[in-house]
């Protein structure tokens, strides 16, 4: 029973205003107390929130589930590494430096062979590649090209690399590389002003037309979300759609902003983060933001074609957190990230106008910074 109904209960009704100022002004001294806890003791912080709240501990949970997971991803037969693509990715940044070494990358490029060899026994014989092992395939090609041939480990390394691709078909010679590129800088294929024209006509859409959308839009705008940049190309994440008229509406009513339009909602999009692509806690973050741009891409594919959408802010706060977890499915590793309703626009309905802070309001150029030594 909660202290307030207790209170009312047994209370007499007269002293009952009295008690309630008395009350809060107890919980306010609490609240500041608290405050004062856990922003100046270390061990404050730590007892509050190891103990006396669980604010943190879906994240905690999710964190050490995706490190589990990590490392027995790593003792199974594999066709996708979160590894692999990590450290081709890293190769990659090594072949484009401009005053590349003849020999570097030494303390990870055995790792990246082993993975490379794992993935590639995955496939079967003569199965034609993933995207991914193409390019690890060409980027580790080019790697043992530019690298020193006589250093002994690179030497090893690459006997075994040739021996593991090998197994991998030979793409179509008029296919491009998989490997690092020149682009094609003569022409911008959109213009600023046309990408800002596109910015100001999104705007997050809450009513919608009954008509679904195509399936081919939907996965156009995918792939635009697809292009969008991850920490080490890991892409530690993944969207469910639901554009079924019985489901979408279901999924839509989970989080606590969509109380007014979720019943008309023609299809929904969850963006999930993965943490076991990361063995460290220290990279618990990136799914945030990486799913976070690849939400923004998403948002512009559908808007250009035009089908307009919604960002729905996700808490972390029950009964949502469970409710989606159970209606999904979602490992002990995968965080929900945003919520994305879309569909056809009613042409009718009126949107906010959500007026937008000024430059001067979020932008400083070259602010002052203190020296690094003092912050060591």
């Amino acid at each position: 029973m909660r202290i307030a109904s207790l209170g009312r209960r047994v209370i007499p009704a007269s002293l009952q205003p009295v008690a309630a100022r008395i009350w809060r002004a107890t919980r306010a001294g609490w609240s500041g107390g608290v405050e004062r806890l856990t922003t100046g003791s270390r061990v404050g912080r730590g007892l509050y929130y190891g103990v006396a709240s669980d604010a943190f501990l879906r994240e905690h949970r999710a964190v050490a589930a995706g490190r589990a997971a990590y490392r027995a991803a790593m003792r199974t037969h594999r066709r996708s590494s979160y590894l692999l693509r990590r450290n081709v990715h890293r190769l990659e940044k090594g072949l484009i430096m401009a005053d590349r070494r003849r020999v570097f990358a030494l303390d990870f490029i055995g790792e990246t062979v082993a993975e490379f060899e794992a993935v590639a026994a995955a496939f079967p014989a003569g199965a034609a590649p993933s995207a991914e092992l193409r390019w690890a395939h060409d980027v580790l090609r080019a790697y043992f090209e530019a690298t020193d041939p006589a250093h002994p480990l690179l030497a090893a390394l690459r006997a075994r690399y040739e021996a593991a691709a090998r197994a991998v078909p030979a793409a179509d010679p008029q296919t491009p590389a998989s490997a690092p590129f020149r682009r094609d800088l003569s022409n911008a294929p959109v213009s600023i002003a046309a990408l800002t024209a596109l910015a100001r006509r999104r705007r997050s859409v809450r009513h919608y037309e009954a008509r679904p959308v195509p399936r081919e839009i939907v996965d156009q705008a995918l792939a635009v979300a697809a292009q969008s940049p991850s920490a080490c190309n890991r892409q530690a994440f993944r969207f469910a759609i639901f554009d079924d008229p019985a489901l979408a509406p279901q999924v839509a009513a989970v989080p606590a902003g969509t109380k007014t339009f979720y019943r008309d909602v023609p299809a929904v999009a969850v963006l999930v983060g993965r943490l076991r692509a990361y063995p460290r806690e220290r990279d618990r973050h990136a799914i945030y933001v990486d799913a976070s741009l690849a939400a923004m891409g998403f948002i512009y594919g559908l808007e250009c074609q035009g089908v307009a959408s919604c960002a729905i802010n996700w808490a972390d706060e029950e009964p949502a957190e469970s409710r989606i977890a159970h209606m999904l499915g979602l490992a002990p590793d995968e965080r929900v990230i945003v919520m994305i309703s879309f569909g056809w626009p009613d042409r009718e309905a009126q949107v906010p106008y959500s007026a937008k802070r000024e430059l001067d309001e979020f932008r400083a150029y070259n602010p002052a910074i203190r020296s690094a030594e003092a912050g060591a």
